[in-house]
């Protein structure tokens, strides 16, 4: 699902960019404009997978480490971020001035570099507008989540529910003075970027899981009629969100506040479907499948600098061909180019750090048996 959604994310982008260098796409297909969807998706299933994750230490332990936790979090998601960085903020601006690229960057490092280090990379769109690591804003949320998730956590562990449904509140009220009371457009941009709803949502969906998990397969909700229901209502909304405008649609899929945590509930639904429910319609059992969503995070990291290699060395060949078959060879060209890239990041970079992680885990279980004893 990880690999779907960051598939999502890439061709959302791809039709983007190439409509803004007047290539052939379609831009204009619900079906391509699902990034920020993609990216709620992946907001909702970090919330259920870490809070089911910290319930699950809480349970056993007693307790949260919120040093291991933080390290742990630190070694998955640091070293590709600062490379990426790196590379967009640093390396590139200099190969595009020595090469005599034509590409202005709307900014500089030393006008950024702030926002990048202390995981504020959404206010670099914000101020300067569109960019090659634009799509890091979603990793600084994640990082901010972490960093108050576990302490939080630990803290209120016995009334988590009651901080779960506040976070919900909390964002509720938020948006709405970000709609009818706070002309602001910074706030109403941090409020809209910030979705720890999402997570909360999945976090919901994780406390559920743990407490109850043996009435999941008897509840009506999962049963194989609802599921039908929530998967074609997902699929309506992915493939046409953008192309439908009628009253009925609107109240369902536009409506301000409720329709995005509408949203966010089918995708928590179809997370338990997958993940939990022995009767689901859908089951995703691929070694293929598992290997992409083992190079998801690598995915959605190096896509926008692949799309624009290749637009930039491709450009004047895609412009020459049929519409058609233009964004057919466009996609044969940066997917495998995209897999290819992450995948050797996973085995050669972020293997390193994740086997450290490993050693982390394997060390914090000894001492915690060890305790115990």
């Amino acid at each position: 699902m990880r690999f779907f959604a960051a598939l999502l994310v890439l061709m959302h982008h791809s039709e983007a960019i190439k409509y803004k260098n007047g290539l052939p796409n379609l831009e204009w297909l619900g079906l391509f404009k699902n990034g920020n969807n993609a990216v709620t998706f992946f907001f909702v299933l970090s919330g259920f997978l870490i809070t089911y994750l910290l319930l699950k230490e809480s349970f056993k332990t007693e307790t949260i480490s919120i040093k291991t936790f933080y390290i742990k979090r630190m070694l998955r998601i640091w070293p590709l971020y600062f490379l990426l960085v790196l590379i967009g903020a640093i390396l590139l601006p200099f190969a595009f001035h020595v090469l005599k690229v034509d590409y202005t960057m709307p900014y500089t490092f030393g006008q950024t570099w702030f926002y990048f280090l202390f995981f504020l990379p959404g206010l670099v769109t914000f101020f300067f507008g569109h960019h090659l690591l634009e799509p890091l804003w979603s990793i600084g949320v994640e990082e901010v989540f972490y960093l108050i998730w576990a302490p939080l956590f630990k803290g209120l562990k016995h009334r988590i529910l009651i901080v779960l449904l506040s976070v919900i509140a909390i964002k509720i009220l938020l948006t709405l003075l970000s709609m009818y009371a706070i002309h602001s457009e910074l706030f109403a941009y941090v409020v809209s970027i910030f979705q720890f709803e999402s997570m909360a949502i999945g976090g919901l969906g994780a406390y559920f899981l743990f407490y109850h998990g043996e009435k999941l397969q008897r509840l009506a909700l999962f049963k194989k009629p609802v599921q039908a229901v929530v998967y074609f209502t997902l699929a309506m909304y992915l493939i046409f969100h953008a192309n439908i405008d009628n009253a009925i649609w609107n109240i369902v899929f536009k409506t301000p506040v409720v329709s995005a945590l509408f949203i966010n509930f089918l995708f928590l639904h179809l997370i338990l479907d997958v993940s939990s429910v022995d009767s689901g319609i859908l089951k995703i059992k691929s070694r293929l499948l598992s290997t992409f969503g083992e190079i998801s995070y690598g995915i959605y990291m190096y896509h926008m600098l692949v799309i624009f290699a290749l637009i930039l060395f491709l450009k004047k060949y895609l412009v020459q061909i049929n519409p058609v078959l233009s964004n057919i060879v466009f996609y044969i060209v940066v997917i495998p180019a995209v897999l290819l890239v992450s995948y050797l990041s996973k085995k050669y970079f972020e293997n390193y750090f994740l086997n450290l992680k490993g050693k982390l885990e394997k060390r914090s279980a000894q001492s915690k048996l060890e305790k115990t004893s």
